[in-house]
């Protein structure tokens, strides 16, 4: 089937809203994916350092076979006070798992740490979950703004030889079609390693040489032990790959460990012991698709999603993004 990108967001993809809320000044923010008529959900984790919500209940052999939302965020585990504000804006909009005697809407997430960027002790709270949920359902079609805003408002890059070699990172996105099947991956990238572009080989952002002006490599610094990370445990990049494919739970778990290959195309060195890596999976189940496809497709999306964060960050914080390089 050959690929032609033609569409410019994931929420452009039937049945999915995605929206951010951002806190500037305080150098973090949450986005917001949702699917209120429920996708088939699945997660693979491969981090040494992740701060996640519900997913256990993602595997495929737990009862629960319906996802309304996924949920990025920063503040580190404080991060996860966001997700139970979209559950309760899910709710109050009548969506969710029908349980009888209630609607329980089944709400995934992850954090990042961006602790280091803005203002610490301000993190994202249950309303700023309410609200980008709210934006999210209320925008329909609305394309998702990419860059330094929501998860990706204090994402950093390159921090294994420290801070001060370190560069800005951000959120980025795609979108990918392979004849009917649609897949698009959301990331927020704040890897304690380079960021790749995987079509070209091209390293967009990481650490920088000791004068600034240039990058260097990561992976040399680590094998020359230069490596000086500041802050243990403090990395993560973040992602939900959403696509229009029939799935079941095993299959979506199955696609989700796909996509993570991506992170090794375009992340170096990834899935470290400093890293949370986690990748969601929504499948709306529209079209009909080969499992392996719908994997090769979402292995090609997020790679350029996590290059696409590296690219569209603006200097903050003190730290340089890409473009001033």
């Amino acid at each position: 089937m050959p690929s032609e990108k033609n569409l410019e967001s994931v929420t452009q993809i039937p049945g999915i809203f995605a929206a951010h809320a951002t806190n500037e000044a305080a150098g973090t923010g949450c986005t917001v994916i949702c699917c209120p008529a429920g996708a088939t959900g699945s997660v693979d984790v491969r981090g040494g350092a992740p701060a996640t919500r519900e997913t256990d209940l993602l595997r495929p052999e737990e009862t629960v076979d319906v996802l309304h939302a996924v949920v990025l965020s920063g503040g580190s585990a404080y991060g996860l006070a966001a997700p139970c504000g979209v559950a309760e804006e899910l709710e109050r909009r009548g969506i969710g798992l029908d349980v009888s005697v209630a609607r329980v809407p089944i709400v995934s997430g992850a954090c990042l740490f961006d602790l280091a960027c803005g203002i610490p002790s301000e993190r994202p709270t249950a309303e700023d979950g309410r609200n980008a949920c709210a934006t999210a359902l209320d925008g329909a079609g609305v394309p998702l703004a990419r860059g330094n805003v929501g998860a990706g408002t204090g994402c950093t890059v390159g921090k294994l030889a420290g801070l001060e070699r370190a560069m800005k990172s951000g959120l980025g996105e795609d979108v990918e079609c392979a004849g009917e099947l649609v897949c698009g991956a959301i990331a927020a990238v704040n890897a304690c390693g380079d960021v790749i572009d995987p079509d070209t080989g091209e390293k967009v952002a990481g650490v920088r040489t000791p004068d600034g002006t240039a990058l260097a490599d990561t992976v040399e610094v680590l094998l020359g032990g230069y490596a000086r990370m500041p802050l243990a445990r403090t990395n993560t990049t973040i992602s939900c790959v959403v696509t229009n494919a029939r799935l079941t739970k095993a299959q979506a778990t199955k696609v989700a460990q796909m996509s993570a290959d991506a992170y090794a195309h375009a992340i170096s060195p990834t899935h470290t012991t400093n890293d949370g890596d986690t990748v969601f999976v929504m499948a709306t189940g529209a079209v009909e698709a080969p499992v392996d496809v719908v994997g090769a497709l979402a292995v090609r999306t997020l790679g350029r999603a996590i290059a696409d964060g590296a690219r569209q960050a603006t200097s903050a914080y003190g730290y340089p993004a890409a473009r001033d390089l």
